[in-house]
């Protein structure tokens, strides 16, 4: 199907209402119970006869329903229990719908099918069923409708609203890609990783509060054009602070896919000019490893992936993808005769039989210790496990990164339409591509693949999009992306049924800070998600205007924001710290430091409620500020606080503060946080 195509699907014509689909006319309940945890709830769940979908719902108390629900969309079809297993803090799906007097509606989307139609229709179906139940439960109704969804559930959660009619009355998408996100989004990243390895540190340093400012600084000109060409493709430079810990996501994942769809690539890129495998002296020539051994012994153990939560239900946006990867036969390893030397570069690699019965079959490297070769994941890989039974020990093997490598520069050879300005690196004064480019592209096929459209702008209802600023797997622009689109349909009218937020100092996943280095350099933006799911509520049901979207620019692939909270706009607070006065500042051991922050919330957006110091980097934010107010709105305060230091080195002070919508209302599911970092050198 081409990309015309697929753009016709949601045409207004052709808006699904769901009432007459014979696929859904024949629901059934299996469970209704009332439950206990983590709040108390009516569950119930069932599915539609002839049908894999399932669906679950979790009711609230008659006396606190305020006749509406929220209906979670998750990355990939999967389990209509996903929330159960999300039940810690604000992460907990149930226990926040059912305090803001809402149910909740889980479905697995019809599980996996042929039919791309099936994932919004099938939620659409489970979403007219819930409403059936809720006014046998509480009386004759219409409950108003709300989704969300983040990442691939994002894709989902506009192509819902785009095809559908009378089914959901608003959604709020959030850290949302465009149809040409992947791999591309993932290829950059890694292949600027692969480049910049051993010079994060002076990157990160030159980027952190009172640093140089010059991230390029001390790169040679190969590194140098690896950090401009992902930063102007939106890699947001802030967060390469956790380039351990993001990794290339699900690139090892998508690898496989992309071969299937596009498996010319990946001889031409070693062979034809223009793509870098094809330099001899590149960077990538030099990095490709065929590392040949022999097998010595096969180890099959008796049982795999025995502990741990299925991640079946584990649907977060940066781990959803992961289910995709789960084998249900036992995987062999092997030990093997030599291994390549510590340098190597085997990251996504691939196991290559050459010889014996198993001859020319292709499998993922895990990892190597040792003399073990252990097998890895990778979507499209499975199918075959069972060809494993013909390796056999004295076959030859190849480690080969090759493919790997040549997936890092994929985005080069997808230049898309001139809409996609991230792009324009790649292509001449005539607007022309610079390199060798495809016939096919990837990405549309696969957000149609997954959402059943792409995405349109042409939407019934209203909707919040939630986007963040450091955001290593959307980059941020791909929501201004959106935004231009749903503009071309509303033109003037574009607030009335529109609203675009951006959250700092926020990474990719949809969970709440877990560890020293997240809590030092990050926060969550589930509290802005919740805030803007009670405000799309209040939009619709009430006509109460949210706050006015973020107020940004988009240079060169980077969305920049203003300073001040008033200029920013949005509903996140915004803190201005200093050490002594300034963002650095140089003292001695025993020296007094003063430290002094102004915290400022968007006009109308709530009061600052919150507000705690880390000293040391321990993340215990142990000493809780002292705040006061400066208007009678509280939303603006000063936090004053002086440290003394008795071991030299550089620290960085972090104060985070948080604010809330409703004065005195300490709701932490709609605490919406930020936080600022100054450096401290202590000699």
């Amino acid at each position: 199907m081409s990309t015309h195509d697929m753009h016709q699907t949601n045409n207004e014509n052709t808006l699904y209402d769901g009432q007459q689909d014979p696929q859904f006319q024949n629901p059934y309940v299996d469970i209704d119970e009332w439950r206990e945890e983590p709040v108390r709830h009516r569950y119930v769940h069932g599915g539609f006869t002839g049908t894999e979908t399932r669906f679950s719902f979790y009711f609230p108390l008659e006396e606190n329903y305020k006749g509406r629900f929220f209906q979670s969309v998750y990355p990939v079809q999967g389990s209509e229990n996903a929330a159960q297993f999300q039940i810690e803090g604000i992460d907990n799906k149930i226990g926040f719908a059912i305090t803001s007097g809402s149910y909740l509606v889980e479905t697995n989307m019809g599980g996996a099918s042929s039919d791309v139609t099936l994932v919004y229709r099938a939620s659409a179906a489970v979403a007219l069923y819930s409403r059936v139940k809720a006014v046998e439960l509480f009386g004759s109704h219409r409950p108003y409708g709300y989704i969300y969804g983040g990442s691939g559930g994002g894709f989902k959660t506009m192509s819902f609203l785009e095809n559908t009619t009378g089914i959901w009355d608003g959604a709020v998408p959030f850290v949302i890609g465009t149809p040409m996100a992947i791999p591309n989004v993932f290829t950059a990243r890694v292949h600027a990783m692969r480049i910049l390895k051993h010079k994060f540190p002076s990157i990160i340093d030159a980027i952190e509060p009172g640093g140089s400012g010059d991230m390029y600084a001390g790169l040679n000109g190969e590194e140098r054009q690896a950090l401009e060409e992902v930063t102007r493709l939106g890699f947001p430079p802030k967060a390469w602070f956790a380039y351990e810990e993001i990794g290339d996501g699900a690139l090892t994942v998508l690898t496989p896919a992309v071969m299937k769809m596009d498996s010319g690539y990946f001889e031409e890129f070693w062979s034809v000019p223009g793509y870098l495998g094809a330099d001899p002296e590149s960077s990538a020539s030099k990095a490709r490893i065929q590392f040949r051994t022999v097998i010595t012994e096969i180890v099959r153990p008796s049982k795999q992936g025995t502990s741990g939560t299925s991640s079946a239900n584990n649907m977060g946006v940066d781990e959803a993808w992961k289910m995709l990867t789960e084998a249900e036969e036992n995987i062999p390893y092997f030990k093997v005769e030599r291994v390549p030397g510590p340098e190597a570069y085997l990251d996504g690699a691939f196991i290559r039989v050459v010889s014996g019965e198993a001859a020319g079959l292709k499998i993922p490297l895990g990892r190597i210790n040792g003399n073990v070769v252990t097998i890895g994941s990778a979507f499209g890989f499975f199918a075959s496990v069972q060809s494993l039974e013909a390796i056999k020990e004295g076959d030859e093997l190849v480690l080969d990164n090759s493919d790997y490598i040549a997936i890092q520069t994929y985005h080069r050879h997808q230049v898309p339409s001139r809409d996609y300005a991230v792009w324009d690196q790649f292509r001449d004064e005539n607007g022309e591509p610079l390199y060798p480019q495809r016939s096919f592209q990837v990405g549309p096929a696969v957000a149609f693949g997954g959402a059943g459209s792409l995405q349109s702008g042409r939407f019934q209802g209203k909707m919040i999009v939630v986007q963040t600023l450091m955001d290593e797997s959307a980059f941020p622009w791909q929501a201004d992306w959106y935004r231009s689109k749903v503009q071309e349909h509303l033109g003037e009218s574009l607030d009335e049924h529109f609203k675009l937020w951006y959250v700092d100092h926020a990474l990719h996943a949809d969970t709440s800070s877990d560890g020293a280095l997240d809590e030092l350099h990050i926060v969550t933006y589930v509290p802005a998600l919740h805030q803007a799911m009670l405000d799309l509520s209040d939009w619709v049901e009430r006509g109460i205007a949210p706050p006015a979207s973020t107020n940004y620019e988009v240079v060169d692939g980077q969305v920049v924001v203003p300073v001040s909270a008033a200029e920013r706009k949005g509903i996140q607070p915004v803190i201005d710290l200093m050490a002594n006065g300034s963002v650095r500042a140089e003292v001695s051991v025993g020296e007094t430091v003063y430290f002094e922050a102004t915290i400022e919330v968007p006009p109308n957006t709530g009061e600052i409620v919150t507000a705690e110091w880390d000293f040391e980097e321990k993340a215990d934010f142990s000493v809780k500020a002292e705040l006061l107010h400066l208007n009678e709105e509280r939303s603006q305060a000063k936090a004053n606080e002086t440290y003394v230091f008795s071991k030299p080195g550089t620290y960085f002070v972090v104060l985070r503060a948080a604010s809330n919508r409703k004065s005195g209302y300490n709701d932490f599911y709609t605490q919406v946080p930020n936080l600022s970092r100054v450096r401290v050198v202590v000699k």
